[in-house]
């Protein structure tokens, strides 16, 4: 597995050799680029740094301390944080920059430089570009003794975010002890076993059991929080004693969440939730998700009264979107909520005590608050083409066979058919076709998927012939 590089930072496998998956060297590399790109575009000399808890962290967190302080950076070392806690860190300390040693939902042999602007932000695609550049060209200049940056760990960032969360106006502190919910946390063995509970006793609640909340990073299942990885907590649901599951990935960016039966919220599902309580508390407004999420979103907001729109695959883009139209929430289908009211960025504490307020206030069962939204299924599926083969022209070919349908190309390809649509992006990596459908059925988000790469197979054979 070659080691990755992208916009929003370096990832791989632990181990190997240098430049082909994720060594020491590298991690010294990249992090001396990003530091120097810090160091030209703010006169802030000063970096937050935060990791999940999986067992090559320290290993890492010590290179990247002790390559920012080399370059005469000061360091504010989180420790065992969560993504969204450094983004804010990096706020309240009016830094630079941060980095978070975090593979997020990737199997635990991964570890990744996640890389973060002075507002707490993923770099641009822009700023990703220079880094990269500035470790091509090994363009940079280490301080003399005398200039090092200093060191400080500072463990109160956790609790910080947590304050902030509970003190958010659409917050109901008191609303969500009265419930007195029972619920069951799986936090991967990572550090959603500390924050999702903290934050949960902040709320009032006082029946939590835990699941993997040891932050020891010795993963008990695949991390990505998928209903095939929760079997787990699902079935401790089953059973009928609890009243929600919250599940986490190991930054605690993307958020999972079990119905009362154990059967699964659904990812999509979770920013619907949690839009849908705060439209309804706020008279309204504008929502932004990727291409690829649920259309319930857009059908939830346009019934409050507010627009949707739509943006490019990526947290990034989200972002930039939601800047761009005011949206009061947002984010991913994959779990992720972002919340402007506290930061910009996926934030899974965030999620939880806007979603536990929501169903406080309902008044009844996750299940029949689930049973409130429309009920949409995605197919997800890939083609794989033979090298050489344009993609860019196979893509076209596609839009032009579906010319009189409403057409989205701001990434990728995404066509719509009244409550249905197909997303196709391609790989930025490999000769690969990602196509996602979604409709009314599961059984017709398949068949709209399987037409989709019918239609891309006979593209294929024309050519050849």
């Amino acid at each position: 597995m070659a080691l990755i590089k992208s916009i929003s930072g370096i990832r791989g496998i632990v181990g190997g050799r240098a430049g082909e998956s994720l060594t020491p060297p590298d991690v010294v590399r990249y992090t001396a680029a990003f530091g120097t790109w810090v160091m030209k575009h703010s006169t802030e000399h000063k970096v937050v740094v935060g990791r999940d808890a999986r067992t090559s962290g320290e290993m890492i967190n010590r290179l990247v301390v002790s390559t920012l302080q080399s370059l005469g950076i000061d360091v504010i070392d989180l420790g065992l944080s969560t993504t969204p806690t450094v983004e804010i860190a990096v706020q309240e300390e009016q830094a630079g920059g941060g980095m978070i040693i975090t593979a997020s939902h990737n199997p635990g042999n991964w570890n990744a430089l996640k890389l973060l602007n002075s507002k707490g932000e993923f770099i641009s695609s822009e700023d990703g570009t220079e880094v990269l550049a500035i470790a091509e060209n090994n363009n940079i200049d280490y301080a003399r003794a005398g200039s090092l940056g200093s060191y400080t760990l500072n463990h109160t960032y956790l609790q910080k975010h947590i304050e902030k969360i509970v003190a958010l106006p659409l917050v109901d502190k008191a609303a969500i002890a009265a419930a007195n919910f029972e619920i069951v946390v799986d936090g991967v063995n990572s550090t959603g076993g500390i924050a999702v509970p903290m934050l949960l006793e902040a709320l009032g609640v006082q029946k939590i059991e835990k699941l993997y909340c040891e932050p020891n990073g010795m993963f008990p299942h695949n991390p990505e929080p998928l209903p095939e990885n929760l079997t787990h907590i699902c079935n401790k649901l089953e059973a009928g004693n609890y009243d929600l599951g919250i599940v986490v990935d190991p930054d605690v960016d993307r958020l999972a969440l079990i119905c009362e039966d154990g059967t699964p919220f659904g990812e999509e599902y979770t920013l619907v939730a949690v839009a849908d309580y705060v439209l309804s508390q706020n008279g309204g407004g504008n929502t932004v998700s990727n291409l690829s999420s649920t259309r319930a979103l857009r059908d939830i907001t346009q019934k409050r009264g507010g627009q949707y729109f739509a943006a490019a695959v990526g947290e990034v883009n989200v972002v930039a979107a939601m800047k761009a139209h005011n949206a009061i929430i947002g984010g991913e289908g994959n779990g992720g909520v972002i919340y402007p009211e506290l930061h910009y960025g996926r934030d899974a504490l965030v999620g939880i005590a806007l979603f536990l307020t929501h169903l406080a206030k309902f008044g009844k069962s996750a299940k029949m608050l689930r049973a409130t939204y429309p009920n949409y299924h995605i197919s997800k599926n890939k083609i794989e083409l033979n090298n050489g083969i344009n993609v860019d022209a196979i893509l076209a070919k596609v839009q032009e066979r579906y010319s009189k349908q409403p057409i989205n190309l701001i990434d990728g390809v995404k066509i719509e058919f009244d409550r249905e649509w197909v997303h196709l992006r391609k790989s930025n990596t490999e000769p690969i076709i990602r196509i996602y459908a979604e409709s009314e059925s599961q059984a017709t988000a398949d068949f709209l998927a399987n037409k989709i790469i019918s239609d891309i197979k006979e593209f294929i054979a024309y050519k050849a012939n």
